[in-house]
Parts: C-alpha cells; structure tokens; sequence
C-alpha cells in the first residue's frame, strides 16, 4: 500500500545511505556514480525511489574540471532532503581564504601554494563572483562533522576530543573559521584534525619523498589505531611514499596526539587521504572513501544499510574510462 511505501521510504533515510567521498569538481563521475547508485533526477535533484539518501564527505571544489556542475548537483541534493553533507579541507580553506583579517590579508594567506590550489575554483568562477558568494554561505552552514544513531561521517579523522573542544552544534560561521585558521587557539587544533587529520613530525633527521619527490619530515597517520607500540612505517597513511623511507622507529611518544577508534564503535566514515588501488576497508568500522578521483582514480561510496561491522563488497565506484 501506499501508507507502507512511504513508511519504508522513511525507515530508509536513517537507516540506508549511499555514503561518497571527495568529488573535487569531478560532476560527471558523479552523475554517472548516482546513476550506478539507482538515483533519477527528478524535480531539479537526485533521489533514489527506495528512500535512500546520499552522504557528502567533503572536498566538492577544486582541482577538476566541472566545480560550478558538481555543486549544483551536491546542493540540489542538500535543498531537497535527498542529501546530507560535511565540508572537507577544500570548503574550509576557500572560507578562509576570502576572509579579510583585519590587518590588510586574508585568514588564508593569499601565496603562491594556496593561490594554485583553489585557481581552478576561481578560474571557474570567474564573472559569476554572485555564485560563488553563495555557496561559501552554504559552506558556513554546514556541520564539521555528523553523528548519526548507526554511523559517523567526517571528512578526515574522527575524534572524540575535537568534537568536545568545537561542540555538538559547530558549523563553519565566520567565528570558527577566524579561529581555527589562528595557530594557539583550541579550535585550530581540533579543526585541523577533523578537516586534514593526523600528522606526526619524524624524528630529527628523517624524511620521506612524496608523489612529487619533495621531501616530508612528518606523516599522515592512520588514526584509528594507537601509537602504543606502534611504528612511524605501520602507522602512517601515505599512499604514495615508499613506505621503506619512514623509519620503523616507536610513536610511543605521541601516543597523546593519535586518537584511535576502537572497533565496538559505531562505523565511521571519511574521505581526504588520496587512496588507490581497489577499494578496502581500513578496519571492521573504518572506510575511507577517497581513491583520488582528482588524480584519475575512481570516484567511490560505500552502500550502507545499518550494518556496525562494514562489508568490503559494498564499495561502489565510478571509473573515468566508463565515462560519456
């Protein structure tokens, strides 16, 4: 009957999301990874016929080649209740890169290395300046991270002490942003965590080359686990490191600073760390969901139905060579 097709459409909105990691202007993987999904645009957004919703893990802007598309598809989404969304890295950096500082610049200063990173955004943008005053608006609504009763989504790293420090409620209004691009304050820390994750500096002397061959002296860490009797080499999440270069040397030292994520807790998801390869679990409750679509990899969501110990063959990706 009808009154049990809706009943079940709205069972489904908590219980059933498509959960898709970071897009960076990638539109048409999106709509081809919506499709492969079962979602239909109808009425100006994508909605799924079963009910399910979509959940956004940040990092929309930047880098690809359809920015203006890929937000227009994402917001529709939002608008009309067939979406939920938390900013990534990218949102937070285009917030503060707008943002005078009272002193003549900008939060986010305006140098060579910010300026290439959010130029495709602007380039994009370019006469449509209205536009993109909107969507930083939207930007600031947004909540850092969601905790759902099933699940956890955040765009980097969960952690317990960085949601307490922000607050249930934070969102990216201008008084966060201000304060979490100032080194020192309590904010910045915590919203470092949660939008970039964990780093850990090497110890003195040691350093690793990147994708790029420029040499690091710290690491992404796997912020699940704990640094207790861990090494710099197994904990870090650096995918394109020769992972021989980071020293196989103790992280006791910083067992303060990595959060960790015990398994009897409700899955957590996130996207950020530019993964390859097919797409696994990173451990019983932890998926990552960026496979580094800005550098010709898949676009990527995992099919969640309510399930607390996650299924490898929920992956969904959406590959460039299939695309139009």
């Amino acid at each position: 009957s009808g009154d049990a097709a809706f009943s079940c459409r709205m069972k489904n909105q908590m219980t059933h999301f498509d959960i898709i990691g970071d897009i960076h202007g990638h539109a048409a993987h999106l709509r081809e990874l919506l499709a492969k999904l079962g979602y239909e645009l109808r009425d100006g957004a994508h909605r799924h016929p079963d009910g399910r919703r979509v959940l956004f893990l940040g990092d929309f802007i930047d880098r690809g080649p359809e920015i203006p598309a890929t937000l227009e598809i994402v917001r529709a989404m939002h608008a009309a209740g067939t979406a939920l969304a938390v900013p990534g890295n990218h949102e937070f950096n285009a917030l503060a890169y707008a943002m005078p500082d009272g002193r003549g610049g900008f939060m986010r200063k305006h140098n060579a290395n910010n300026v290439g990173q959010h130029a495709e955004t602007l380039a994009q943008f370019a006469g449509r300046e209205d536009e993109w005053l909107d969507h930083l608006a939207w930007f600031r609504t947004l909540p850092l991270w969601l905790e759902l009763p099933g699940l956890r989504a955040v765009h980097a790293a969960w952690c317990f002490k960085a949601t307490a420090t922000l607050g249930e409620a934070a969102r990216m209004d201008d008084t966060l942003v201000r304060a979490a691009s100032t080194r020192g304050m309590p904010e910045f820390r915590a919203v470092e965590t949660l939008i970039k994750g964990v780093e850990l500096p090497l110890p003195d002397g040691h350093f690793f080359h990147d994708q790029k061959r420029i040499p690091r002296h710290s690491i992404r860490t796997r912020w699940w686990r704990t640094a207790h009797g861990a090494t710099f080499r197994n904990l870090a999440l650096q995918p394109e490191a020769d992972i021989f270069e980071i020293p196989d040397l103790p992280t006791d030292a910083h067992a303060h600073t990595v959060p960790g994520y015990a398994e009897h807790e409700r899955p957590v998801f996130n996207g950020h760390y530019w993964l390859s390869g097919d797409a696994k679990l990173m451990a019983p409750n932890v998926a990552i969901l960026d496979y580094s679509v800005a550098g010709g990899g898949p676009l990527t969501a995992y099919r969640w139905d309510g399930e607390q110990r996650l299924d490898a063959g929920k992956f969904v990706q959406a590959h460039e060579e299939t695309r139009n």
